[in-house]
Order: C-alpha cells, then structure tokens, then sequence
C-alpha cells in the first residue's frame, strides 16, 4: 500500500517535486515534467511519458545516453497535450524531437496533439509508439507498451547521443519496437495514495497472467508456479511470439519487477529463464534484472527480450547515466574473466580416515537420524518461524531446515566405510555452510565437535563416550554462543538435557533410555523458555513482547532430541 503521502490528489506534483530536488544537478523542472541538463552538442531529443507510479519510468531515465525529457501525468493517467508540449518545447535542442510513449488511447491522442502543434512552430517531431505486451493482443499494432518501454527507449536515446539525425533515430525506435516482446504476471494488486484497496485481487493460489502497468488485472488468472515453471511459462510465450524473422539468436533480456516483487525474487527467476534461453540457443547480451518499470505497489514481474542486430546491440550496449539507470563500458572491459578461480578449498573431498566396525556401526545409525531430523524439520518450518517471528526475524524453521538438508545431502555423499566422528563432522560443516545464522553456526559447531568426542578408533561406544559427546555438543554452543541458563536461548533445553542424559547414564540406563527420558527434561525446558525475557541475541531488544512465547532455538532442540530419540527406542 502507497502509505506515505499528504494529499493523495496532489501526489504525483509532490513526490516529483522531491525527485527534482534530488537529482537538480543534472535535472531541471519544467511545467509537465523534467528535461536533462545540456551536455555539450545539439542531439535530437527523446522524450518519453505516460503517468505516474511506474518509477523508474519515466522520468529515472532522463540523462545523458537516454531520454532527453519525461512527460509526468498523474498517477496512471495519460499527460496532457499541454504537458506534452512543454516538456517538449523545452527539451528541444534544434534537431527535432522524437515523442515515445506506451501504447495506451490517451497518451496517443495527447502526445499527437501536441506533436502536431510542435510541428506547426517548426519543430520536427515524430512519434513512436511501444507495442511490446504479447498478452494483450495477437496483432502487434494493438499491443499495450509495458517494460518494452525501456528497451526501445534506450535505442533511441543511445542513437541520439550518437548524433544522428531525426530520421535515424526513428528508424531505430520502430526497429527497436518490432524486435522486442514482453510478459508479465501480477501476485497482487497495487493501492492507490489514499485507497484503502488494491485495484484487483489475484485469487489465493493463483497469478494474473497478462499483466498491465496501470493496476491492470491478468488476462487469465492460472495456479500459482514455482520459479521454475513460471520461468518456463514466460520464456515459451515469447518464443513462440518471436519477430519473423528473428534478427539473430542474441538477445537483451530484462527481469522486471513491478514494485513489491524483491530483487531477491528477480535473481532467483532469472536464474532459471537464464537457463531455459541458453538451453534453447541464445545469447544473453548484458541483461538486466531488477526495477525499470513499475506499477506502484504491484506484486508482480515480467521478462522482455529484444532479439538484436548489429546496429541495436551497439545501443543496448552503450552507455548512460541517469537518475535511475548508470551503463558504463570502461570498468567492465578491464575485468578478466578469464582468471583462475581462487575459491578456497573445503578439503571435504579428502578420503574418509581408517573406522573401527562398531564406528561405521554409529555412522550408520547417526545418518539414519540425520535424516529423521530432516524430515522432522520440514514438518516444523512454520512453527519454527512463527515463534521466531514474535521477536526475531521469523526466519529460524527455514534456516533449520536448509541445515539438515545440506548435512543430509553431505552425508548421502560420503564414502562406504566412513566412520560416526568423520561423518558428523562432514555434516556440521554442511550444516554451518548453508544454514547460515547464529542457529547455523552453533548447530554445526556443535556436531562436529560431538564427533570428535566420539572419535572413529573405539571397539565399542558406550552410554558414557555418548553423554561425553553431548557434553562437548553443549561446550561448543556455550562457548561459540556466549550465553548461560536463563538467557532465554537454545542453552535452556540444551543444559538440562545433558544434565540429565548425564544423570540417567550414571545411574546404569541404556543410551536409548538415558536419551528418552533425557528429552523430557529438555521439552520441558524448552516450554519454560515462554517466561523468560531475552538477555542475549536478536530478541533482546523485544523481550517484553517475547514473554509468553518459548523460544525457537530452544524449541527446535526439544523437537529434534526428542525425535532422535523416538529412533533409538524404535517408537
């Protein structure tokens, strides 16, 4: 939702008005919208345009290399003729102008009027229209203009910062136009300054297909994809729409976010479109991911491509800066590479060390519980993260389970024959790589130095060498962790369990026995946790509001001892 406003009539004037104070170095102010600053020689003069809310478009792309102008409307709606004109008029450097804009009735019959009243001043002013949104209709003519806008912008801009003339930077505008396609989903509607609603829902579960940039709906609401077929989703729609012919099998892509879609997502879509484009032949040239044009708020992304020849990858390609958008060539032609990667040995694919047959023995039975702990984990994320959630970052169910799952994948991976010390250190290292987190790094510290306790050389393991690896378990999160009993943190199940395993072992039980009624103690522990306040961590801040709920690193302990034991008793 668009909370930070004053009047939500007056929005777009106001925020553009702190935009123009932002960037006046480069950028002045005129009525209707924003005009570069001069950089040296007459150049035609692009000016691009259409409402407000789609930041960077249009005025984040006035600068050298790109747009010499932006026309600002109000949010989502058309410019009018007179703003156009004025923008214009004030952009004009002698050479002509060259008017673009997405394909949208509005801003063609204002854009038109005031190109036809610039014209009668004398000013040479073309228009070229951005047709690039396959889902909103089969004939190209027809089609809405959405983050296409930026690649055909950029051609015409990098054409005029070239110096050529009027007629050429046209020309490669409607070329730039014919070559290039787009596709967007919606997750979620976006809400205007002031409305207490978006302006759609997308039905739970699903993703409007066919997206527009003014708080249009999908053409078709579909099941909601993972990256992976939502990927594949997009790249098969505009392959099959490709330009006939197609120019080359070299492309400019961009992974566009609407508004609220995090970068993070972007990266981890591209990933996989990156992926099926190559495998379909193409070459990726200098793509882009990220925020170009948006639509306020939106949840949502969409991927362009622009199929290129010679002349539009030298323009893809050449610099600009402006507000929003910085391509420069020098820095990246000196990076090489070509040089050897210097990533640090991990030294796990040493061979496994000579084990005892009651060590493989324990190796065998700590995998099985490796995995069982792995499973149980995935059945517990959300919990997890809703207790951490109170007063932490909400992120340690996810953070657990991404440790498990790398300790299990590691130890799927050992060699027959490795014994219970080498692979408990394997997996605590899995584990600390890839969980990450405080919760990631006390967890893997802790396994490897339970092995180590255990050592792969003895004939036998007895409920006393176990209770000393639990023992080094917990000296290793105390001494990483730097907290005591009470401090409201793993410590609080983790103490009391090697207490009392400690306990149960010294008074004759089984390692099975000893562990279960070990667990208790440790999920009551856990469980006391919820009338502490914080005194160590990340939670420590909010402890007031953390009274009443058990802490998550106590609680994920609790749950995983008590399932390692359930498999030693055979439950």
């Amino acid at each position: 939702m668009t909370t930070i406003f004053d009047d939500p009539d007056e929005f777009a004037d106001d925020q553009l008005a702190g935009f123009l104070d932002l960037y006046a170095d480069r950028l002045r102010g005129v009525p209707g919208g924003v005009v570069t600053l001069s950089d040296g020689e007459p150049k035609v003069a692009v000016v691009i345009g259409g409402g407000s809310g789609h930041y960077p478009a249009f005025c984040g792309t006035v600068g050298p290399g790109l747009a010499a102008g932006a026309v600002v409307g109000n949010i989502f709606t058309s410019p009018s003729a007179a703003q156009a004109y004025s923008v214009a008029k004030a952009a004009d450097q002698g050479r002509g102008v060259v008017l673009s804009f997405g394909n949208y009735a509005g801003d063609i019959m204002n854009f038109g009027i005031a190109a036809e009243r610039l014209r009668k001043e004398g000013i040479d002013t073309r228009i070229v229209v951005v047709t690039d949104d396959v889902a909103s209709a089969d004939e190209p003519d027809r089609r809405r203009g959405i983050a296409g806008d930026f690649s055909v912008f950029k051609a015409m801009g990098a054409a005029a910062a070239a110096g050529h003339g009027i007629d050429d930077v046209e020309r490669v505008g409607r070329a730039a136009n014919a070559a290039t396609r787009s596709l967007g989903v919606a997750f979620s509607g976006c809400t205007m300054p002031g409305a207490d609603a978006p302006l759609f829902e997308v039905p739970a579960g699903h993703l409007g297909l066919g997206l527009g940039i003014h708080g249009e709906p999908g053409i078709e609401d579909v099941p909601l994809l993972p990256a992976e077929k939502l990927a594949g989703l997009l790249v098969d729609r505009l392959l099959a729409a490709a330009p006939d012919p197609a120019p080359s099998a070299r492309v400019a892509p961009i992974v566009n976010g609407l508004g609220t879609t995090k970068y993070e997502e972007l990266f981890l879509l591209w990933r996989h479109v990156s992926a099926l484009l190559r495998e379909r032949g193409y070459t990726l040239v200098e793509p882009e991911v990220g925020e170009l044009v948006t639509s306020l708020d939106m949840g949502g992304a969409s991927l362009t491509l622009q199929w290129l020849d010679d002349e539009l990858e030298e323009y893809w390609r050449a610099d600009a800066y402006t507000p929003a958008y910085r391509k420069v060539r020098a820095p990246l032609d000196r990076l090489d590479a070509s040089a050897p990667d210097r990533a640090a040995e991990t030294g796990d694919d040493e061979p496994a060390p000579p084990a005892t047959t009651a060590s493989r023995e324990a190796a065998a039975e700590a995998a099985r519980a490796v995995r069982a702990v792995r499973d149980l984990l995935a059945e517990h994320e959300e919990e997890l993260g809703h207790i951490d959630a109170v007063a932490g970052d909400g992120d340690h169910g996810r953070g657990m389970l991404k440790g498990a799952n790398a300790a299990l994948r590691r130890v799927d991976e050992l060699p027959p024959g490795a014994g219970v010390a080498w692979l408990l250190a394997r997996a605590g290292r899995a584990w600390a790589e890839h969980a990450g987190g405080t919760s990631g790094v006390l967890w893997g510290a802790a396994l490897e130095a339970a092995g180590a306790s255990l050592g792969d050389d003895r004939d036998a393991y007895t409920p006393a060498h176990v209770a000393d690896a639990v023992d080094a378990f917990a000296e290793s999160v105390q001494d990483l962790g730097r907290a005591s009993a009470g401090d409201k943190t793993l410590l609080d199940a983790l103490l009391p369990f090697a207490a009392a395993f400690r306990e149960q072992v010294s008074a004759g039980a089984g390692t099975a026995e000893a562990w279960a009624a070990a667990a208790e103690t440790a999920s009551q522990g856990a469980r006391d946790t919820a009338g502490l306040r914080p005194r160590v961590g990340r939670a420590r801040p909010l402890a007031e509001k953390s009274v009443g709920t058990p802490d998550a690193g106590a609680t994920s302990f609790a749950l995983v001892v008590t399932r390692v034991g359930d498999l030693l008793t055979g439950r």
